[in-house]
C-alpha cells in the first residue's frame, strides 16, 4: 500500500491536512498508533504524527499510554507492549468531560488546612485518571492512578477477525471524555465498527470508513446491534482475568524444572 517511509508519511499528512479542514474548532483529534518495526528497527509512529499535526496547527493536550500484556514476542528486542493516543484540539475552545471518566480517590480521607480548619482536599466524585491507561479496576484504580485494560485477543468478547482490533474501553474513554450527547464522532479507519459503534451506544452519532468490504459488513452488523442495545462488549473497569494459582496454565511445567 506504501511505497517506504516517506511515502506513507507524505500521504498520511495529505491526509491530516484534509481532517484540518473538517473538524469543528471545538473539536478534538484522538490518534492511536503503535511502532513500525522493519528488519528489528523499530520507528514510533506518534513522532511522525505528532509533527504532521503540529505542522497543521493542532495543540496536544495528551500523550496517553496504553498497555496491555498480550501481542507479538521479540526475539532480539524487548516485546513491545503498549501503544500511544495523541489527543489534539483544533483550538483552546474544546470539550473535557472528567467526571465520567473519573476514578476512585486512592486516599478519601486525605485533608488540608483551609481557613475553615482540616477538610477533604480530594474530589468526592473521583480523580483524574492520568494519561497511563491500563484500566483495571480494583488493583489499578486503587492502587495507583492507571487505567487497565486487555487488548482484544483470544476469547475477548468483542474479537472478530480483524487483526488490529482494539478494544470498546479506549473509545469509550475518549468519546465520554472528549464529547457531548449528540456529537459526531469520525472514524477515518473503522475496521469493524469499534468506535462508530460506540459512538452510537453512548448517543453520539458515529461516521466511518472501511476499505476493506468483509470488515465494512461486519461494522455494519456491530453498528445495528449498537444501536439495538444488543452488541456484546466487554465492560468497561473489568479487571482482567488473571489465572488462578491452582490452574495448569499458572503452574510451572515439569519441563521447566531442573533435574539436577
Amino acid at each position: 500500500m506504501f511505497k517506504s517511509t516517506d511515502d506513507y508519511k507524505d500521504r498520511m499528512a495529505e491526509f491530516v491536512g484534509m481532517l484540518s479542514c473538517k473538524l469543528k474548532n471545538t473539536g478534538s483529534i484522538c490518534w492511536q498508533v503503535g511502532s513500525h518495526v522493519r528488519n528489528g528497527r523499530l520507528l514510533p509512529l506518534d513522532y511522525l504524527f505528532f509533527e504532521m499535526f503540529l505542522d497543521k496547527g493542532f495543540l496536544l493536550r495528551n500523550r496517553i499510554i496504553w498497555r496491555f500484556n498480550f501481542g507479538f514476542n521479540a526475539k532480539h528486542r524487548f516485546s513491545g507492549r503498549y501503544e500511544t493516543l495523541l489527543w489534539f484540539t483544533k483550538t483552546d475552545d474544546y470539550t473535557f468531560n472528567l467526571d465520567p471518566v473519573r476514578v476512585p480517590q486512592i486516599y478519601p480521607g486525605k485533608t488540608k488546612k483551609t481557613a475553615a480548619g482540616h477538610q477533604p482536599s480530594g474530589n468526592p466524585k473521583g480523580k483524574n485518571p492520568s494519561d497511563f491507561w491500563e484500566f483495571e479496576a480494583q488493583e489499578a484504580f486503587l492502587g495507583q492512578p492507571v487505567w487497565d485494560f486487555p487488548n482484544v485477543k483470544a476469547k475477548h468478547p468483542e474479537k472478530t477477525d480483524h487483526p488490529c482490533q482494539f478494544p470498546n474501553e479506549v473509545a469509550d474513554r475518549c468519546i465520554l471524555a472528549f464529547t457531548s450527547i449528540g456529537d459526531t464522532i469520525l472514524d477515518p479507519f473503522a475496521g469493524v465498527g469499534t468506535a462508530i459503534s460506540c459512538a452510537e451506544a453512548r448517543g453520539r452519532v458515529g461516521i466511518g470508513f472501511e476499505l476493506d468490504n468483509s470488515y465494512a459488513e461486519e461494522a455494519k452488523e456491530r453498528l445495528a446491534l449498537a444501536r439495538a442495545s444488543q452488541l456484546v462488549v466487554r465492560p468497561s473497569g473489568k479487571p482482567p482475568r488473571r489465572p488462578k494459582p491452582t490452574e495448569k496454565v499458572a503452574r510451572v511445567p515439569s519441563e521447566w524444572l531442573s533435574t539436577g
